[in-house]
């Protein structure tokens, strides 16, 4: 689905990551840890083609990013959900209009009644009419995963989406990312809470990728071997 082979990005005159191989198999549930700064975010946005890796190659379902325009990666954008670390809203609308600006981008029609079905999924029902200036920060998190799931990706990546909220409120959310993975959803989850990780590991069969020296590795193994082929990581 996603697929990295000798990918390096540079930034500020130097590698931040380097030499990545690896690819994300279709329902598998990753865990994607690292230090402050060490690029967690950066390889989420090369997984969604908001940037562009300096060398090697990033392929979105079994498309190169380099040939899409960006009209293709508009399209192919569809198929992944995102959560942003900083749940970006437009604070003139309400939670309902905000959840529905997905179909907006995707020339669909929204349904009302999938709308309120969603937004009760999270637990946010009885806030459709709210501002998201009147929402806590544990209510925004929920709710931008809600909107990332509205028209129905087949990727979720959620770059840190329990970092500002208590550990009652992370496990909500971890319950809702765990309940999409058993619908078969590939779950990408950037975050530096090792809690929340051994909490999946104990319900759901997930595996870590830690960037370390500018590379990722997997479950202690050194990925950056350079396989001959992209190796699919299973679930």
């Amino acid at each position: 689905m996603i697929a990295f082979e000798n990918v390096a990005y540079s930034y500020g005159g130097g590698d931040l990551l380097s030499d990545v191989s690896l690819r994300l198999a279709p329902g598998s549930f990753h865990f994607l840890t690292g230090p402050s700064g060490s690029g967690k975010s950066t390889f989420l946005k090369l997984a969604y083609a908001e940037l562009r890796a300096t060398s090697g190659r990033v392929t979105l379902f079994d498309n190169d990013v380099t040939t899409l325009s960006r009209d293709d990666i508009a399209r192919t954008r569809r198929r992944i959900g995102i959560v942003h670390q900083d749940c970006k809203f437009l604070d003139h609308l309400t939670l309902a209009a905000n959840m529905a600006l997905p179909f907006t981008v995707s020339d669909r029609e929204s349904d009302a009644q999938d709308l309120a079905d969603l937004l009760g999924w999270v637990g946010l029902g009885h806030l459709a009419n709210a501002l998201p200036p009147q929402l806590s920060g544990g209510e925004r998190q929920r709710a931008a995963l809600a909107r990332a799931v509205i028209v129905d990706p087949d990727v979720i990546l959620a770059d840190e989406p329990t970092g500002n909220v208590d550990w009652e409120m992370s496990l909500r959310i971890l319950t809702l990312l765990v309940e999409l993975n058993r619908m078969g959803k590939t779950i990408l989850v950037a975050t530096h809470d090792l809690n929340l990780i051994r909490q999946a590991k104990a319900q759901i069969q997930a595996r870590v990728l830690r960037i370390a020296r500018h590379r990722v590795q997997l479950a202690g193994a050194d990925l950056c071997s350079r396989p001959p082929r992209s190796r699919p990581l299973r679930p």
